[in-house]
């Protein structure tokens, strides 16, 4: 059966590398939602001024033509509001949801080891934690980031066969 799965997360969680690791088991296309952010999103982001809600309403649509476009999907996106995920899901329903859930402390490790990323540093991974909103258990299938790669790709290819 054919699945669209999102990969979520805040920066750092190993979205893109879980993300094309789901996707390859799943043969299924991979997109990278960092990939569709309008140049003056990576411009602030290179600043360290985190996005706005304004900011993301663009990327996320042109996201959710993405889910719509293709008969199977996974997209790696941080999706870190309800409002953000509720988008992603319009015409979209059968989306299913991986969460990629780590500490503070873990992800800014991570951050540190980031070469010519758009994205890091402190002020803005705090800014991500701030605005995150994780989802219910109900929405989406947890994976706890505190692991090698190799488990967490396999939890969350066994939880998603389940949906």
């Amino acid at each position: 059966m054919k699945k669209k799965v999102l990969v979520m997360g805040v920066s750092g969680t190993g979205k893109s590398l879980v993300g094309g690791l789901i996707a390859n088991a799943l043969n299924a296309p991979f997109v990278d939602g960092d990939d569709f952010h309008p140049q003056c999103n990576l411009d602030k982001m290179r600043e360290g001024v985190p996005l706005t809600d304004d900011d993301r309403q663009g990327w996320l649509k042109t996201l959710n033509q993405q889910f719509i476009q293709y008969d199977q999907l996974v997209l790696a996106c941080s999706a870190l509001k309800p409002e953000y995920r509720n988008l992603l899901k319009e015409n979209n329903q059968e989306l299913i949801i991986v969460y990629l859930q780590g500490s503070f402390e873990t992800i800014l490790s991570r951050h540190k080891k980031r070469q010519n990323h758009f994205f890091k540093g402190e002020k803005m991974l705090r800014s991500q934690f701030d605005t995150l909103v994780e989802p219910s258990n109900d929405e989406a299938i947890f994976v706890d980031i505190e692991q090698a790669v190799d488990p967490i790709v396999e939890q969350a290819l066994m939880a998603i066969e389940k949906r």
